[in-house]
């Protein structure tokens, strides 16, 4: 038997290979001829074919972590739908493959997939992500994040203090930078602008260029303002280098690790963090859902493809892939807007399918 499963193994994994090469020339196609088109509407910033080339190429382990479960999903659908056509399937259970064997045997391999699918997710898309970005802002100048920047913050001198940070440099240089202080009593004391600032090793900034404005007076006095020219100004922040790189990125281009972090400096200054604590659950969850791909698939193993081809089989894959991340991104965007706890938002999906494939599964064992 293990030998009958080694072969099952080796076929899904073939399968999913060709699967995921397919939906990456794919994607790998449409993203040359989307960053070919910025080569020739940006002239001046000498971005060339190669460059736009490197640039999507650097983007391909994103879309790996992408595809992978649905590639986990068309691959075994094939496989086991194979199977059943040639009735080697069939052999396999005349020979002592039960259902349960086989559903142990393809959660195995959900399991190594799932495991892979994190390593890319969380360890190799988001440091290649960045460094794609860092590449491209090379020809750029700068990193932004749209009209508005970068927007934090924290707690500091008994009082509140929001951090805008509108451009990001490669470099790690912050570019148009401003600062909101508060005293104790809410009311607004001091605002600094900067063109820009560095950050120090002990984790403070040295802001160059500043314009600190000075506000003083009670609130039922006329407010006195203090303007200053500084060339340099040393400000103490517990706002790192990483949490301005991840407030300028989209939460899911981000690890695992940095949502925890930056969800975690959100909550300490009473920020909301729901649509960020939902994607960290997604990414918590996403690997998972290899597993569920594979219990999806395997009742396809107990169907009858005598008279037939497999392709309807194989874009009724397809479409349950579609639909079940289709699934997944609605249930984040009604989770956020509602308010539901955040976990549940990410996990309803998986549980969703897992009961449905389950479900078709038990029925085609013991009904039919």
């Amino acid at each position: 038997m293990k030998t009958a499963q080694g072969y099952i193994h080796r076929q899904i994994y073939l399968a999913v290979l060709f699967v995921t090469i397919g939906f990456l020339a794919l994607f790998f196609f449409f993203d040359a001829v989307n960053d070919i088109s910025y080569t020739s509407r940006n002239p001046v910033l000498q971005y060339t074919i190669v460059n736009a080339l490197s640039y999507v190429g650097m983007l391909i382990p994103g879309h790996v972590y992408e595809l992978l479960p649905i590639a986990v999903l068309i691959g075994t659908i094939f496989v086991m739908a194979s199977l059943a056509q040639n009735s080697e399937f069939t052999i396999l259970r005349t020979s002592g493959l039960s259902p349960a064997r086989a559903l142990r045997s393809l959660l195995w391999i959900g399991a190594i997939f799932g495991v892979l699918t994190f390593l890319v997710g969380d360890y190799v898309a988001p440091r290649t992500e960045k460094f794609a970005q860092n590449y491209k802002a090379r020809f750029e100048g700068n990193l932004t994040s749209g009209r508005t920047g970068a927007w934090m913050k924290e707690s500091a001198g008994g009082g509140d203090r929001i951090v805008n940070v509108q451009q990001l440099t490669p470099q790690a240089e912050m570019r148009n930078v401003r600062v909101f202080n508060f005293g104790a009593d809410g009311a607004l004391s001091d605002i600094v602008k900067a063109e820009s600032g560095t950050f120090g090793k002990d984790g403070s900034w040295h802001l160059q260029n500043v314009q600190h404005t000075v506000l003083t007076g009670a609130a039922e006095e006329q407010y006195r303002i203090k303007r200053e020219q500084l060339p340099t100004m040393h400000m103490t922040t517990e706002i790192a280098q990483s949490m301005v790189a991840s407030a300028l990125l989209e939460p899911d281009r981000m690890s695992a690790l940095e949502l925890y972090q930056y969800v975690s400096h959100l909550k300490s200054n009473n920020q909301s963090a729901q649509n960020y604590e939902i994607q960290f659950w997604r990414k918590v969850f996403y690997p998972l859902s290899c597993l569920v791909m594979v219990i999806l698939a395997l009742p396809f193993a107990y169907l009858h493809f005598r008279s037939g081809n497999i392709t309807t089989a194989v874009f009724g894959g397809v479409v349950i892939g579609i639909s079940f991340f289709l699934l997944n991104n609605v249930f984040g965007y009604i989770g956020n807007l509602n308010g539901w706890v955040p976990w549940v938002a990410a996990a309803i999906p998986s549980v969703i399918y897992t009961l449905i494939s389950l479900g078709a599964f038990v029925w085609l064992v013991l009904k039919r």
